[in-house]
Protein backbone atom coordinates (compact mmCIF):
# COMPACT_ATOMS: atom_id res chain seq x y z
CA UNK A 1 0.00 0.00 0.00
CA UNK A 2 2.77 2.57 0.72
CA UNK A 3 4.00 2.06 -2.86
CA UNK A 4 0.59 2.42 -4.47
CA UNK A 5 0.66 6.24 -4.79
CA UNK A 6 4.17 6.50 -6.30
CA UNK A 7 3.40 3.69 -8.74
CA UNK A 8 0.15 5.37 -9.76
CA UNK A 9 1.91 8.70 -10.30
CA UNK A 10 4.71 7.13 -12.35
CA UNK A 11 2.23 5.13 -14.41
CA UNK A 12 0.15 8.23 -15.13
CA UNK A 13 3.27 10.16 -16.14
CA UNK A 14 4.43 7.31 -18.40
CA UNK A 15 1.06 6.98 -20.12
CA UNK A 16 0.87 10.73 -20.56
CA UNK A 17 4.26 10.78 -22.30
CA UNK A 18 3.23 7.87 -24.51
CA UNK A 19 -0.02 9.61 -25.47
CA UNK A 20 1.98 12.73 -26.37
CA UNK A 21 4.64 10.96 -28.46
CA UNK A 22 2.77 8.08 -30.13
CA UNK A 23 -0.36 7.73 -32.30
CA UNK A 24 -3.52 6.68 -30.43
CA UNK A 25 -3.50 3.14 -31.90
CA UNK A 26 0.06 2.47 -30.75
CA UNK A 27 -0.75 3.87 -27.31
CA UNK A 28 -3.70 1.46 -27.07
CA UNK A 29 -1.46 -1.45 -28.12
CA UNK A 30 1.16 -0.51 -25.52
CA UNK A 31 -1.48 -0.22 -22.79
CA UNK A 32 -2.93 -3.63 -23.66
CA UNK A 33 0.58 -5.16 -23.71
CA UNK A 34 1.45 -3.65 -20.33
CA UNK A 35 -1.85 -4.85 -18.90
CA UNK A 36 -1.16 -8.35 -20.23
CA UNK A 37 2.34 -8.42 -18.75
CA UNK A 38 1.07 -7.27 -15.35
CA UNK A 39 -1.71 -9.87 -15.44
CA UNK A 40 0.73 -12.69 -16.23
CA UNK A 41 3.10 -11.49 -13.49
CA UNK A 42 0.19 -11.82 -11.05
CA UNK A 43 -1.10 -15.10 -12.52
CA UNK A 44 1.73 -17.17 -14.07
CA UNK A 45 -0.65 -20.01 -14.95
CA UNK A 46 -2.49 -17.67 -17.30
CA UNK A 47 0.78 -17.04 -19.13
CA UNK A 48 1.35 -20.77 -19.57
CA UNK A 49 -2.21 -21.19 -20.83
CA UNK A 50 -1.66 -18.39 -23.35
CA UNK A 51 1.58 -20.08 -24.42
CA UNK A 52 -0.26 -23.37 -25.01
CA UNK A 53 -2.62 -21.61 -27.45
CA UNK A 54 -0.13 -19.39 -29.28
CA UNK A 55 2.63 -22.02 -29.52
CA UNK A 56 0.26 -24.33 -31.40
CA UNK A 57 -1.50 -21.61 -33.44
CA UNK A 58 1.20 -19.05 -34.33
CA UNK A 59 4.45 -20.61 -33.08
CA UNK A 60 6.83 -18.30 -34.98
CA UNK A 61 5.05 -14.98 -34.74
CA UNK A 62 7.77 -12.62 -33.51
CA UNK A 63 8.13 -9.66 -31.19
CA UNK A 64 10.93 -7.15 -30.56
CA UNK A 65 12.16 -7.26 -26.95
CA UNK A 66 15.69 -5.90 -27.28
CA UNK A 67 16.21 -8.64 -29.86
CA UNK A 68 13.66 -10.29 -32.12
CA UNK A 69 12.25 -13.51 -30.71
CA UNK A 70 9.06 -15.49 -31.01
CA UNK A 71 6.05 -14.48 -28.94
CA UNK A 72 5.92 -18.07 -27.65
CA UNK A 73 9.45 -17.90 -26.23
CA UNK A 74 8.84 -14.42 -24.83
CA UNK A 75 5.86 -15.87 -22.96
CA UNK A 76 8.01 -18.65 -21.50
CA UNK A 77 10.48 -16.05 -20.24
CA UNK A 78 7.67 -13.92 -18.83
CA UNK A 79 6.13 -16.92 -17.05
CA UNK A 80 9.47 -17.73 -15.43
CA UNK A 81 9.75 -14.09 -14.32
CA UNK A 82 6.27 -14.36 -12.86
CA UNK A 83 7.16 -17.60 -11.06
CA UNK A 84 10.19 -15.87 -9.54
CA UNK A 85 8.13 -12.86 -8.38
CA UNK A 86 5.33 -14.99 -6.94
CA UNK A 87 7.86 -17.26 -5.21
CA UNK A 88 9.36 -14.23 -3.45
CA UNK A 89 5.94 -13.50 -1.96
CA UNK A 90 5.22 -17.19 -1.22
CA UNK A 91 2.17 -17.14 -3.49
CA UNK A 92 3.01 -20.48 -5.14
CA UNK A 93 2.91 -23.99 -3.66
CA UNK A 94 6.16 -25.28 -2.23
CA UNK A 95 8.53 -26.39 -4.97
CA UNK A 96 8.42 -30.22 -5.17
CA UNK A 97 11.66 -32.22 -5.35
CA UNK A 98 12.88 -32.97 -8.85
CA UNK A 99 11.89 -36.29 -10.35
CA UNK A 100 14.62 -38.52 -11.75
CA UNK A 101 13.77 -37.59 -15.35
CA UNK A 102 13.94 -33.90 -14.46
CA UNK A 103 17.35 -34.38 -12.85
CA UNK A 104 18.64 -36.05 -16.04
CA UNK A 105 17.42 -33.09 -18.07
CA UNK A 106 19.25 -30.72 -15.73
CA UNK A 107 22.40 -32.76 -16.39
CA UNK A 108 21.87 -32.42 -20.16
CA UNK A 109 21.35 -28.67 -19.86
CA UNK A 110 24.51 -28.24 -17.77
CA UNK A 111 26.58 -30.43 -20.09
CA UNK A 112 25.49 -28.38 -23.13
CA UNK A 113 27.81 -25.60 -21.90
CA UNK A 114 30.82 -27.67 -23.07
CA UNK A 115 29.76 -28.08 -26.74
CA UNK A 116 28.54 -24.48 -26.67
CA UNK A 117 32.05 -23.25 -25.83
CA UNK A 118 33.65 -25.74 -28.25
CA UNK A 119 31.36 -24.59 -31.04
CA UNK A 120 32.13 -20.94 -30.37
CA UNK A 121 35.85 -21.70 -30.74
CA UNK A 122 35.84 -24.27 -33.55
CA UNK A 123 33.01 -23.22 -35.87
CA UNK A 124 34.11 -20.47 -38.24
CA UNK A 125 30.74 -19.04 -39.31
CA UNK A 126 28.42 -16.14 -38.62
CA UNK A 127 25.90 -16.81 -35.87
CA UNK A 128 24.80 -15.75 -32.40
CA UNK A 129 25.77 -18.78 -30.34
CA UNK A 130 24.95 -17.38 -26.87
CA UNK A 131 21.43 -16.31 -27.87
CA UNK A 132 20.73 -19.63 -29.61
CA UNK A 133 21.97 -21.58 -26.59
CA UNK A 134 19.85 -19.57 -24.15
CA UNK A 135 16.78 -19.99 -26.35
CA UNK A 136 17.31 -23.77 -26.44
CA UNK A 137 17.64 -23.92 -22.65
CA UNK A 138 14.52 -21.76 -22.31
CA UNK A 139 12.52 -24.16 -24.47
CA UNK A 140 13.68 -27.15 -22.41
CA UNK A 141 12.83 -25.35 -19.16
CA UNK A 142 9.10 -25.70 -19.87
CA UNK A 143 9.37 -29.18 -18.33
CA UNK A 144 10.06 -27.58 -14.94
CA UNK A 145 7.04 -25.27 -15.17
CA UNK A 146 4.71 -28.27 -15.01
CA UNK A 147 5.28 -29.16 -11.32
CA UNK A 148 5.30 -25.46 -10.35
CA UNK A 149 2.11 -24.38 -12.13
CA UNK A 150 0.26 -27.55 -13.16
CA UNK A 151 0.27 -29.42 -9.87
CA UNK A 152 -3.54 -29.63 -9.94
CA UNK A 153 -5.52 -31.82 -12.33
CA UNK A 154 -7.72 -28.86 -13.29
CA UNK A 155 -4.70 -26.84 -14.42
CA UNK A 156 -3.41 -29.72 -16.56
CA UNK A 157 -6.85 -30.03 -18.10
CA UNK A 158 -6.81 -26.32 -18.97
CA UNK A 159 -3.40 -26.57 -20.64
CA UNK A 160 -4.53 -29.54 -22.75
CA UNK A 161 -7.61 -27.54 -23.79
CA UNK A 162 -5.30 -24.66 -24.77
CA UNK A 163 -3.07 -26.95 -26.84
CA UNK A 164 -6.05 -28.38 -28.72
CA UNK A 165 -7.67 -24.98 -29.21
CA UNK A 166 -4.49 -23.54 -30.72
CA UNK A 167 -4.12 -26.58 -32.98
CA UNK A 168 -7.73 -26.24 -34.13
CA UNK A 169 -7.18 -22.57 -35.02
CA UNK A 170 -4.03 -23.50 -36.96
CA UNK A 171 -5.88 -26.17 -38.97
CA UNK A 172 -8.89 -23.93 -39.62
CA UNK A 173 -6.48 -21.34 -41.03
CA UNK A 174 -4.15 -23.61 -43.00
CA UNK A 175 -6.50 -26.10 -44.67
CA UNK A 176 -8.93 -23.61 -46.31
CA UNK A 177 -6.04 -21.43 -47.54
CA UNK A 178 -4.36 -24.44 -49.12
CA UNK A 179 -7.56 -25.75 -50.69
CA UNK A 180 -8.13 -22.32 -52.21
CA UNK A 181 -4.60 -21.69 -53.50
CA UNK A 182 -3.19 -25.20 -53.94
CA UNK A 183 0.25 -24.05 -52.83
CA UNK A 184 2.16 -23.40 -49.62
CA UNK A 185 2.84 -19.84 -50.78
CA UNK A 186 -0.83 -19.00 -50.22
CA UNK A 187 0.08 -18.58 -46.54
CA UNK A 188 2.76 -15.97 -47.27
CA UNK A 189 0.77 -12.71 -46.96
CA UNK A 190 -1.25 -14.07 -44.02
CA UNK A 191 1.84 -15.05 -42.02
CA UNK A 192 3.54 -11.77 -42.86
CA UNK A 193 0.54 -9.92 -41.42
CA UNK A 194 0.71 -12.10 -38.30
CA UNK A 195 4.26 -11.09 -37.44
CA UNK A 196 6.27 -13.70 -39.33
CA UNK A 197 8.63 -11.24 -41.05
CA UNK A 198 8.86 -9.86 -44.56
CA UNK A 199 6.86 -11.27 -47.45
CA UNK A 200 10.03 -11.77 -49.48
CA UNK A 201 11.68 -13.95 -46.84
CA UNK A 202 8.50 -15.97 -46.39
CA UNK A 203 8.08 -16.36 -50.13
CA UNK A 204 11.61 -17.72 -50.51
CA UNK A 205 11.03 -20.12 -47.63
CA UNK A 206 7.65 -21.44 -48.77
CA UNK A 207 8.20 -21.48 -52.54
CA UNK A 208 10.41 -24.58 -52.22
CA UNK A 209 7.49 -26.51 -50.69
CA UNK A 210 5.66 -26.76 -54.03
CA UNK A 211 2.18 -28.24 -53.62
CA UNK A 212 2.48 -29.33 -50.00
CA UNK A 213 0.31 -27.52 -47.48
CA UNK A 214 1.81 -24.48 -45.78
CA UNK A 215 1.00 -23.54 -42.19
CA UNK A 216 2.24 -21.32 -39.35
CA UNK A 217 4.81 -24.07 -38.68
CA UNK A 218 6.45 -22.94 -41.96
CA UNK A 219 7.85 -26.28 -43.10
CA UNK A 220 5.41 -29.14 -43.87
CA UNK A 221 7.61 -31.63 -42.02
CA UNK A 222 7.48 -29.42 -38.91
CA UNK A 223 3.69 -29.38 -39.25
CA UNK A 224 3.79 -33.17 -39.55
CA UNK A 225 5.88 -33.37 -36.38
CA UNK A 226 3.42 -31.18 -34.47
CA UNK A 227 0.48 -33.29 -35.65
CA UNK A 228 2.30 -36.47 -34.66
CA UNK A 229 2.76 -35.12 -31.15
CA UNK A 230 -0.75 -33.74 -30.68
CA UNK A 231 -3.14 -35.99 -32.61
CA UNK A 232 -3.02 -38.94 -30.14
CA UNK A 233 -3.82 -36.49 -27.34
CA UNK A 234 -6.74 -35.06 -29.34
CA UNK A 235 -7.99 -38.57 -30.10
CA UNK A 236 -7.88 -39.79 -26.48
CA UNK A 237 -9.19 -36.52 -25.06
CA UNK A 238 -12.09 -36.35 -27.50
CA UNK A 239 -13.31 -39.91 -26.99
CA UNK A 240 -13.02 -39.73 -23.19
CA UNK A 241 -14.76 -36.37 -22.65
CA UNK A 242 -18.29 -35.09 -23.09
CA UNK A 243 -19.81 -31.87 -24.38
CA UNK A 244 -17.68 -29.18 -26.00
CA UNK A 245 -14.43 -30.84 -24.90
CA UNK A 246 -15.38 -33.96 -26.83
CA UNK A 247 -16.21 -31.85 -29.88
CA UNK A 248 -12.89 -30.00 -29.57
CA UNK A 249 -10.81 -33.18 -29.33
CA UNK A 250 -12.53 -34.98 -32.19
CA UNK A 251 -12.45 -31.88 -34.40
CA UNK A 252 -8.69 -31.56 -33.92
CA UNK A 253 -8.21 -35.29 -34.53
CA UNK A 254 -10.27 -35.25 -37.75
CA UNK A 255 -8.84 -32.04 -39.21
CA UNK A 256 -5.37 -33.03 -38.03
CA UNK A 257 -5.44 -36.18 -40.15
CA UNK A 258 -6.39 -34.07 -43.17
CA UNK A 259 -3.63 -31.57 -42.40
CA UNK A 260 -1.10 -34.37 -41.91
CA UNK A 261 -1.96 -35.93 -45.28
CA UNK A 262 -1.84 -32.59 -47.08
CA UNK A 263 1.51 -31.76 -45.49
CA UNK A 264 3.01 -34.84 -47.16
CA UNK A 265 5.22 -35.58 -44.14
CA UNK A 266 5.93 -39.26 -44.74
CA UNK A 267 7.90 -39.82 -41.56
CA UNK A 268 5.07 -38.39 -39.46
CA UNK A 269 2.49 -40.54 -41.26
CA UNK A 270 4.49 -43.73 -40.76
CA UNK A 271 5.21 -42.95 -37.09
CA UNK A 272 1.59 -42.17 -36.28
CA UNK A 273 0.39 -45.30 -38.07
CA UNK A 274 2.83 -47.46 -36.09
CA UNK A 275 1.62 -46.00 -32.80
CA UNK A 276 -2.03 -46.46 -33.81
CA UNK A 277 -1.36 -50.12 -34.64
CA UNK A 278 0.33 -50.52 -31.26
CA UNK A 279 -2.72 -48.96 -29.57
CA UNK A 280 -4.98 -51.35 -31.50
CA UNK A 281 -2.85 -54.30 -30.34
CA UNK A 282 -3.28 -53.06 -26.76
CA UNK A 283 -7.04 -52.98 -27.40
CA UNK A 284 -7.43 -49.27 -26.73
CA UNK A 285 -11.11 -48.50 -27.45
CA UNK A 286 -12.01 -46.90 -30.79
CA UNK A 287 -8.50 -47.36 -32.22
CA UNK A 288 -9.59 -49.91 -34.82
CA UNK A 289 -12.40 -47.65 -36.02
CA UNK A 290 -10.00 -44.70 -36.27
CA UNK A 291 -7.50 -46.72 -38.32
CA UNK A 292 -10.25 -47.95 -40.64
CA UNK A 293 -11.67 -44.44 -41.10
CA UNK A 294 -8.19 -43.06 -41.73
CA UNK A 295 -7.44 -45.70 -44.35
CA UNK A 296 -10.73 -45.04 -46.15
CA UNK A 297 -10.26 -41.28 -46.14
CA UNK A 298 -6.59 -41.58 -47.07
CA UNK A 299 -7.47 -43.84 -50.00
CA UNK A 300 -10.04 -41.34 -51.27
CA UNK A 301 -7.54 -38.51 -50.94
CA UNK A 302 -4.92 -40.56 -52.78
CA UNK A 303 -7.36 -41.12 -55.63
CA UNK A 304 -8.16 -37.45 -56.11
CA UNK A 305 -4.95 -35.73 -54.99
CA UNK A 306 -1.96 -36.76 -57.15
CA UNK A 307 0.71 -34.84 -55.15
CA UNK A 308 0.01 -37.11 -52.16
CA UNK A 309 0.48 -40.13 -54.43
CA UNK A 310 3.90 -38.84 -55.44
CA UNK A 311 4.94 -38.24 -51.83
CA UNK A 312 3.90 -41.68 -50.60
CA UNK A 313 5.26 -43.54 -53.61
CA UNK A 314 8.58 -41.85 -52.90
CA UNK A 315 8.83 -44.08 -49.83
CA UNK A 316 9.38 -47.03 -52.12
CA UNK A 317 11.30 -45.30 -54.92
CA UNK A 318 15.07 -45.17 -55.22
CA UNK A 319 14.75 -42.10 -57.46
CA UNK A 320 12.92 -39.86 -54.97
CA UNK A 321 15.00 -36.71 -54.37
CA UNK A 322 14.07 -36.41 -50.68
CA UNK A 323 14.93 -40.06 -50.03
CA UNK A 324 18.26 -39.71 -51.84
CA UNK A 325 19.14 -36.66 -49.74
CA UNK A 326 18.50 -38.71 -46.59
CA UNK A 327 20.94 -41.41 -47.73
CA UNK A 328 23.55 -38.79 -48.64
CA UNK A 329 23.21 -37.24 -45.19
CA UNK A 330 23.86 -40.58 -43.51
CA UNK A 331 26.87 -41.30 -45.72
CA UNK A 332 28.46 -37.93 -44.87
CA UNK A 333 27.58 -37.99 -41.16
CA UNK A 334 30.82 -39.73 -40.00
CA UNK A 335 32.81 -36.89 -41.58
CA UNK A 336 30.89 -34.36 -39.49
CA UNK A 337 31.56 -36.33 -36.29
CA UNK A 338 35.27 -36.59 -37.13
CA UNK A 339 35.55 -32.87 -37.86
CA UNK A 340 33.59 -31.78 -34.74
CA UNK A 341 33.98 -34.51 -32.08
CA UNK A 342 32.58 -32.20 -29.37
CA UNK A 343 29.66 -31.11 -31.55
CA UNK A 344 29.16 -27.85 -33.40
CA UNK A 345 27.38 -26.19 -30.50
CA UNK A 346 24.85 -23.45 -31.08
CA UNK A 347 26.46 -20.89 -33.35
CA UNK A 348 24.82 -22.32 -36.50
CA UNK A 349 22.53 -25.15 -37.52
CA UNK A 350 23.93 -28.13 -39.45
CA UNK A 351 25.58 -28.17 -41.89
CA UNK A 352 28.40 -25.77 -41.03
CA UNK A 353 28.92 -23.38 -43.99
CA UNK A 354 32.16 -23.77 -45.93
CA UNK A 355 32.96 -27.27 -44.65
CA UNK A 356 31.34 -29.35 -47.39
CA UNK A 357 29.43 -31.27 -44.71
CA UNK A 358 25.80 -32.30 -44.84
CA UNK A 359 23.09 -31.91 -42.22
CA UNK A 360 21.26 -34.89 -40.71
CA UNK A 361 17.49 -35.50 -40.67
CA UNK A 362 17.48 -37.63 -37.55
CA UNK A 363 16.58 -36.48 -34.05
CA UNK A 364 18.98 -38.86 -32.32
CA UNK A 365 21.99 -38.26 -34.56
CA UNK A 366 21.35 -34.53 -34.52
CA UNK A 367 22.21 -34.58 -30.81
CA UNK A 368 25.61 -36.00 -31.74
CA UNK A 369 25.99 -33.35 -34.45
CA UNK A 370 25.23 -30.53 -32.00
CA UNK A 371 26.40 -31.86 -28.61
CA UNK A 372 28.67 -34.80 -29.38
CA UNK A 373 28.19 -38.42 -28.31
CA UNK A 374 27.84 -37.53 -24.58
CA UNK A 375 24.95 -35.24 -25.51
CA UNK A 376 23.10 -38.12 -27.16
CA UNK A 377 23.79 -40.37 -24.16
CA UNK A 378 22.32 -37.80 -21.77
CA UNK A 379 19.27 -37.25 -23.97
CA UNK A 380 18.77 -41.01 -24.20
CA UNK A 381 19.02 -41.19 -20.38
CA UNK A 382 16.25 -38.58 -20.07
CA UNK A 383 13.99 -40.53 -22.44
CA UNK A 384 14.78 -43.88 -20.81
CA UNK A 385 14.04 -42.46 -17.37
CA UNK A 386 10.69 -41.10 -18.62
CA UNK A 387 9.87 -44.44 -20.25
CA UNK A 388 10.63 -46.35 -17.04
CA UNK A 389 8.22 -44.08 -15.19
CA UNK A 390 5.32 -44.47 -17.60
CA UNK A 391 5.67 -47.97 -19.05
CA UNK A 392 4.57 -49.72 -15.85
CA UNK A 393 1.08 -48.35 -16.53
CA UNK A 394 1.01 -49.72 -20.09
CA UNK A 395 0.21 -53.32 -19.13
CA UNK A 396 -3.54 -52.83 -19.46
CA UNK A 397 -4.92 -49.85 -21.33
CA UNK A 398 -8.51 -48.82 -20.81
CA UNK A 399 -9.23 -45.34 -22.13
CA UNK A 400 -11.40 -43.39 -19.72
CA UNK A 401 -11.89 -39.85 -18.49
CA UNK A 402 -9.34 -40.25 -15.71
CA UNK A 403 -6.39 -41.44 -17.83
CA UNK A 404 -7.12 -39.75 -21.18
CA UNK A 405 -4.44 -37.08 -20.80
CA UNK A 406 -1.86 -39.64 -19.67
CA UNK A 407 -2.58 -42.04 -22.52
CA UNK A 408 -2.77 -39.28 -25.13
CA UNK A 409 0.53 -37.73 -24.10
CA UNK A 410 2.20 -41.16 -23.87
CA UNK A 411 1.21 -42.08 -27.42
CA UNK A 412 2.03 -38.62 -28.73
CA UNK A 413 5.52 -38.73 -27.25
CA UNK A 414 6.08 -42.24 -28.59
CA UNK A 415 5.06 -41.11 -32.09
CA UNK A 416 7.27 -38.01 -31.86
CA UNK A 417 10.30 -40.04 -30.81
CA UNK A 418 9.65 -42.57 -33.56
CA UNK A 419 9.38 -39.76 -36.12
CA UNK A 420 12.86 -38.74 -34.97
CA UNK A 421 14.28 -41.49 -37.15
CA UNK A 422 12.99 -39.55 -40.18
CA UNK A 423 13.32 -35.89 -39.07
CA UNK A 424 15.20 -33.85 -36.49
CA UNK A 425 12.58 -31.33 -35.40
CA UNK A 426 12.20 -32.46 -31.79
CA UNK A 427 15.89 -31.98 -31.02
CA UNK A 428 16.69 -28.28 -31.45
CA UNK A 429 13.75 -26.63 -33.25
CA UNK A 430 12.55 -23.77 -31.07
CA UNK A 431 8.92 -23.79 -29.85
CA UNK A 432 8.32 -27.31 -31.20
CA UNK A 433 10.70 -28.72 -28.59
CA UNK A 434 9.01 -26.58 -25.93
CA UNK A 435 5.74 -28.34 -26.77
CA UNK A 436 7.53 -31.70 -26.62
CA UNK A 437 8.89 -31.04 -23.12
CA UNK A 438 5.56 -29.61 -21.96
CA UNK A 439 3.89 -32.84 -23.07
CA UNK A 440 6.56 -34.92 -21.37
CA UNK A 441 6.07 -32.97 -18.14
CA UNK A 442 2.30 -33.45 -18.33
CA UNK A 443 2.82 -37.17 -18.87
CA UNK A 444 5.25 -37.52 -15.97
CA UNK A 445 2.96 -35.89 -13.47
CA UNK A 446 -0.17 -37.61 -14.76
CA UNK A 447 1.71 -40.90 -14.36
CA UNK A 448 2.61 -39.99 -10.81
CA UNK A 449 -0.99 -39.00 -10.00
CA UNK A 450 -2.41 -42.25 -11.39
CA UNK A 451 0.14 -44.34 -9.46
CA UNK A 452 -0.64 -42.57 -6.20
CA UNK A 453 -4.35 -43.04 -6.82
CA UNK A 454 -3.86 -46.76 -7.45
CA UNK A 455 -1.74 -47.27 -4.31
CA UNK A 456 -3.89 -48.24 -1.32
CA UNK A 457 -3.43 -46.27 1.87
CA UNK A 458 -1.58 -48.00 4.75
CA UNK A 459 -3.93 -50.13 6.80
CA UNK A 460 -6.60 -50.23 4.10
CA UNK A 461 -7.06 -53.54 2.29
CA UNK A 462 -9.13 -53.72 -0.87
Amino acid sequence: MPLALPIAVLSGLLFGILAWLLPPFKVAVVLVAIGGVVTIIRHPLWGLLLFSVLATFLPYSTIQVGLRTTVSEALILLVWGSVLVQSLFNNLPQKPPLLRTERWLVALMLFSALPFVAGQLMVNAEGNGPVNWIRWLLNLSVLFLVPRLLDQQKAREQVVTGLLLGTLLLLLLSIPVFLKNGSATGMTPILAALGYGSIQVLGDSLSALSNRMGSPWMHPNALGGAMTLLLPLAFCYGFARQGWRRALGLAVASLGVIGLLLSGSRGALVSLLVVLLWMARKRVPYTGQVILAGLVFGSLLLMFYPPLQDRLLGLFSSHDASTNVRFDEYSHFPNAVAMFPFGIGFKVEPPVPGTGLWGISNLWLNFIYKLGVPGLILFAAVIWSWWNETRSSLVTLQLNEDNAIWLGTTCGLMAALLSGFFDHYFSFTNVLIALFWLMLGLNLHETRRLKLKATPLPGIHP
